[in-house]
């Protein structure tokens, strides 16, 4: 079962969540603040990251971007409802998904081992090395190389990547990578789809304001497509 670290300084949130999960099989680290759990990282190699935004000192944002810094750990919000601005923000900043507390642990531990499934071979038949103009995607080896350079990309960016480009040209709407990248199969919150796409942009594209791989159609969604 995945290994899971907990940065929640509400107790009875934090105590309830550890409880939960380790219920169900799974080995959950545990701290109060954002501090405590950078330090928790390297001593713990958890699988995953279940990180509150509002947490004193260092907060959840602050954490995130720490972590991305050098690593591409799954990082999954918990934010109160009426957090709109700060899910952006986490979202930009480079987490994968968010759950809004509280929230049942059937949910929690859904949503963990939804970021952390293998990710499926959507290009089936597909070779396992294509060449989009200066990306190389390796999908046997979940590699993703620009003129050369490997790009560390979070799991949620290479999921939409390898999903979007196992089929050029067809434009796909945020409902239905909702429900292929995310595997969430309700109405979600589209905002998880186009910060992912920001972030993917911002390393795969040479320029924001004029994307060559990722193409915003308006009103229908988005496609693969190099120019």
């Amino acid at each position: 079962m995945p290994r899971v670290l907990l940065i929640e300084d509400d107790p009875s949130v934090r105590e309830g969540v550890e409880l939960g999960l380790r219920r169900r099989g799974h080995d959950v680290r545990s701290t109060a603040t954002g501090e405590a759990g950078l330090a928790a990282l390297s001593e713990f190699r958890p699988d995953l990251l279940l990180l509150d935004l509002m947490l004193p000192g260092m907060n959840g944002v602050q954490v995130c971007r720490r972590v991305r810094e050098n690593s591409q750990l799954p990082i999954i919000m918990l934010t109160a409802r009426g957090d709109d601005f700060d899910v952006i923000v986490g979202l930009e900043a480079g987490a994968d998904d968010y759950i809004i507390k509280p929230a049942r642990t059937e949910v929690i531990e859904a949503r963990i081992l939804a970021v952390l499934r293998r990710i499926d071979d959507s290009g089936q038949g597909r070779p396992a090395t294509e060449v989009h103009g200066e990306l190389t995607i390796d999908r046997a080896g979940l590699t993703v190389t620009k003129s050369g350079q490997r790009l560390a990309l979070a799991p949620s960016e290479l999921r939409l990547l390898l999903h979007l480009s196992a089929a050029p040209e067809q434009v796909f709407s945020r409902q239905q990578l909702l429900e292929h990248v995310w595997e969430h199969s309700y109405h979600a919150d589209a905002r998880l789809v186009d910060a992912c796409v920001r972030r993917l942009r911002g390393k795969i594209e040479d320029g924001a304001g004029s994307p060559r791989y990722i193409q915003t159609l308006r009103g229908f969604g988005y496609r693969f497509g190099p120019l």
